[in-house]
């Protein structure tokens, strides 16, 4: 189970667990409650496809309350033909505290149908997520053939909290020719000649059959 915590303004948290589940295989549960559907807008299957390379089928639930949502998510994880179940819930309802997130965590561990939950212009609570993002946009690489046009996506990762890896900061991309998300310790304003980054962050596979 990974939570990422954005803004329902930005998609680059919807682009960056994307990034991850390129190399999986079988269909997407994805499950919305009313605001999240309301304030981020509805998953666009073609736009999914040109990050995973790859044309999935989703299996979109539109859940009236967080509390129907967390009921949906938690359904869908027993079922092991999916690839993964993403569940976006606005806000901080109450219901999705931390027996919550256990429950949610256990699920995902037993089936090893990895859980993404996205948490849009929410805080932080107590949560038993194994790791825990922020991912905001970050300004695009340089267009070879124009100028004017955007480059290569980035995105600003913050991995605040995390049982597998150390936490940090990277500007994150996704290479699809080698399937991986890069995670590139940012510039930092310094002396000329200032010594690298001596904790640089690893190139990370997209996740397993058996992450949770």
């Amino acid at each position: 189970m990974t939570e990422v915590f954005t803004t329902s303004r930005d998609g680059a948290a919807t682009a960056f667990l994307l990034a991850q589940l390129a190399s999986r295989r079988g269909p997407i549960l994805w499950v919305q409650d009313r605001l999240s559907a309301q304030e981020g807008g509805l998953p666009y299957g073609r736009g999914i496809a040109g990050i995973t390379g790859q044309d999935r089928p989703i299996l979109r639930v539109a859940a009236r309350t967080p509390a129907e949502a967390l009921w949906a998510m938690e359904e869908g994880l027993e079922c092991s033909a999916l690839s993964a179940v993403i569940g976006e819930v606005w806000g901080s309802p109450k219901v999705l505290d931390f027996t919550a997130t256990k429950r949610l965590a256990l699920r995902s561990q037993r089936s090893k149908v990895p859980l993404w939950v996205l948490r849009s212009d929410a805080e932080p609570s107590l949560s038993v997520a194994p790791d825990r993002w922020r991912v905001a946009s970050a300004p695009s690489t340089d267009n070879t053939l124009d100028a004017r046009a955007p480059g290569e996506a980035l995105w600003s990762a913050e991995l605040f909290r995390s049982r597998t890896r150390r936490p940090g900061t990277w500007v994150a991309s996704h290479d699809r020719a080698s399937d991986r998300l890069h995670l590139v310790a940012p510039l930092r304003d310094g002396a000329v000649g200032e010594d690298a980054d001596p904790h640089p962050a690893p190139r990370l596979r997209p996740l397993g059959r058996g992450a949770a």
